[in-house]
């Protein structure tokens, strides 16, 4: 039974209820555990921790930019057509401020760069699914597996990325990631960050409460969780040593842990509304199986016709320039446009 009422979605967005996206994204590891491990292999980077570390948010406010996340990937699995497409719109004028010199390198990073959104959302995707099988229920069968990267593709359609570069199978994630590693490189900047993003529990769950007494406890095993999940050579690269018998035993404790989450909703909501509050009406209505207003399934083609929005990546082209020259001819730092405007639909920044 709902614990109150329930405010349906408009429709169902872009993923069935019973689709393999629903059913992954709706587990508990996807919060606890998949999203941390994406943000923290992200960083590996260059453009990217260039990105992030010039603002500094995800030291001064990680729970914020951590729930902002959350709501976001589950927005896409969960939400309702229209919003989904206003939350990617809104995404691109975010990221038109993410703009700068790469120190590494030394050439520029763009948030909204087609192969920097396709990085982001490939380690999300990758990351949510295996801390599902590792944590969660076990393996996709190959023929779920192929329907979870084709809906991947779908979700590509919100970011600028083009979806007929998203891989369609574990041997294509396999070789998307093989392609990366000559290009991932651990700075001092990434290796902080990612040391601060595994103790991220620390940073997003208040110290009241009971969740305040378990802290320093769920913060040990969702960081060694995490680390268990990655290969050895982001481990070497990020820093952290970790022996194989940790791995092994962080995982059954966990994988335990988790499956007394799954059957307990009021648990799950509990967790949720400590990490990201604004998440809970997007995935309630799943949970407890209120159906949409109109209960269809849109594709994003159909869904942007009828609201009137166009491809991301040919979305606020001149506020990108403005935003450009600002930086790279001016000097300047980015404007605030876009970040501002967020607040209304993705909460207060602090």
């Amino acid at each position: 039974m709902a614990p109150r009422k329930i405010v349906p979605h408009q429709d169902y967005g872009f993923f069935a209820p019973d689709s393999v996206t629903r059913r992954v994204w709706g587990y508990p590891t996807t919060p606890l555990v998949g999203i941390q491990r994406a943000t923290v292999i992200e960083e590996l980077d260059p453009n990217l921790i260039a990105a992030v570390d010039d603002t500094g948010d995800n030291y001064s406010r990680l729970n914020t930019r951590y729930a902002r996340t959350v709501q976001y990937f589950a927005s896409v699995a969960f939400a309702d057509a229209r919003t989904v497409l206003k939350l990617a719109d809104v995404l691109v004028k975010i990221h038109s401020k993410a703009i700068g010199h790469e120190p590494v390198g030394g050439g520029r990073y763009d948030a909204n760069d087609p192969a920097s959104q396709l990085w982001i959302l490939v380690t999300g995707w990758h990351s949510v699914l295996k801390a599902y099988e590792v944590f969660g229920p076990g393996k996709l069968s190959a023929e779920e597996e192929r329907q979870y990267w084709a809906e991947c593709a779908i979700a590509a359609e919100f970011q600028t990325c083009d979806p007929a570069d998203v891989p369609r199978s574990r041997e294509e994630v396999h070789a998307y990631f093989e392609a990366w590693r000559p290009r991932l490189a651990a700075s001092e900047a990434a290796q902080r960050m990612m040391d601060h993003l595994l103790d991220g529990v620390n940073a997003v769950v208040p110290r009241a409460g009971l969740l305040g007494v378990v802290r320093p406890l769920a913060n040990a095993t969702l960081r060694r969780a995490t680390i268990a999940t990655l290969p050895q050579h982001m481990r070497d690269l990020a820093g952290v040593r970790q022996s194989r018998a940790t791995d092994v035993l962080v995982t059954l404790w966990l994988r335990g842990l988790m499956r007394i989450a799954a059957r307990s909703l009021p648990v799950q909501r509990h967790l949720l509304a400590v990490l990201s509050p604004r998440t809970l009406p997007v995935i309630e209505p799943h949970w407890y199986g209120v159906p949409a207003v109109n209960p269809v399934v849109l594709t994003p083609d159909q869904a942007r016709h009828q609201w009137g929005y166009v491809r991301p990546a040919e979305a606020h082209l001149e506020l990108r320039a403005r935003q450009a020259q600002r930086v790279f001819g001016d000097g300047l730092a980015p404007s605030d446009e876009g970040l501002l405007e967020s607040q209304s639909v993705l909460g207060r920044l602090a």
